[in-house]
């Protein structure tokens, strides 16, 4: 077949499914590392769920901050549902393949996903700064409707963000190259198998990680500095560990977040060539596997009301179980 024939017929179709190698150089621990993902994935599962649906539900939780904590944990389920998934059938050797278009599929749902949950952290950062800073503007500045354009917003902005990578994705000659060392599916990564001018994916992805993620982690920055400006203006220690207290759930969910994600980029990008291969995937795994599972756990413990009522909720199961076990004793009298 002429060349440029066989080249249009890829761009038009793509290439043939990739093959993902799961963590390269690790090939006889991939049984081993699948059951850390694995739990932690069931904990993201119940943890964000039951975080989500208490939301929801409960009417004692429509306050914007908790629903900007719905947000987060549906972000959180998204982020970790897209990838988690085909990288535990990767490492347990079920399927290690995916179609181009599932590849790219997989890569925009995490991306955006990601995107999102950023858009959502620093929505929570500025919650944060109304409430301590401007307290008595808080119910003019973030109401429900406030949280619904949030919501929006950072799905929006997700999508424009990763629209332009994914068309050139589809752009680039692959020549044949499939095999990808990787557990999932991600931009750069699937750059790299092309054989044409990746420049533009190189310096898209730097400016899309400075103007989204870097942004946001910047703009956060910001407003901890105004709240604790605003926090040591207070008169007593008392009142001033008492306002730190209600900031500190989000300040370890940003640093869970970011931590990994941060590592993984310059991993990816500065440290090619001197971070080892399987060092890369840990941490690609680690920022989308560890914040969902951890996140609900660092809400539950460190928010007072969400404790409660998840403790009233226990205890409302429990007692539904012990009604049901005493019903049969019941009908036999």
């Amino acid at each position: 077949m002429d060349p440029a024939l066989l080249n249009l017929n890829q761009t038009l179709s793509g290439p043939g499914p990739f093959v993902l190698l799961g963590v390269p150089g690790l090939e006889g621990l991939h049984a081993w590392l699948s059951v850390p993902v694995c739990l932690l994935y069931l904990a993201s599962l119940v943890g964000n769920t039951l975080l989500l649906g208490l939301v929801a539900v409960d009417k004692t939780l429509r306050a914007p901050m908790y629903q900007l904590l719905g947000l987060l944990a549906a972000a959180d389920l998204v982020l970790a549902t897209s990838t988690v998934p085909k990288a535990l059938a990767v490492l347990w050797g079920l399927s290690d393949e995916i179609s181009f278009r599932g590849c790219l599929a997989q890569l925009f749902v995490a991306h955006v996903a990601f995107i999102a949950e950023s858009s959502v952290l620093l929505a929570m950062a500025v919650d944060r700064y109304v409430a301590i800073c401007q307290p008595l503007r808080y119910g003019a500045l973030l109401s429900q409707r406030v949280v619904g354009i949030v919501a929006v917003a950072a799905v929006t902005r997700g999508a424009c963000v990763m629209a332009p990578p994914v068309v050139l994705l589809q752009r680039l000659p692959y020549c044949g190259h499939r095999v990808l060392p990787h557990t999932y599916c991600e931009h750069m990564g699937v750059a790299r198998l092309a054989c044409g001018d990746t420049r533009p994916n190189i310096w898209y992805g730097l400016a899309t990680t400075l103007l989204s993620p870097a942004l946001d982690l910047g703009l956060i920055g910001a407003s901890y500095a105004l709240i604790l400006r605003a926090v040591c203006r207070l008169p007593s220690p008392g009142a001033r560990h008492k306002t730190l207290g209600t900031c500190g759930a989000h300040a370890g969910v940003i640093v869970l977040f970011y931590t990994p994600a941060l590592f993984s980029f310059l991993a990816h990008r500065f440290g090619h060539h001197t971070v080892p291969g399987h060092i890369h995937i840990l941490l690609a795994n680690l920022y989308v596997v560890v914040p969902p599972a951890l996140n609900p756990v660092v809400y539950g413990v460190r928010t007072k009301q969400i404790t409660q009522r998840l403790r009233h909720l226990l205890q409302r199961v429990r007692k539904v179980g012990d009604d049901s076990q005493a019903m049969p004793h019941t009908l036999s009298v």
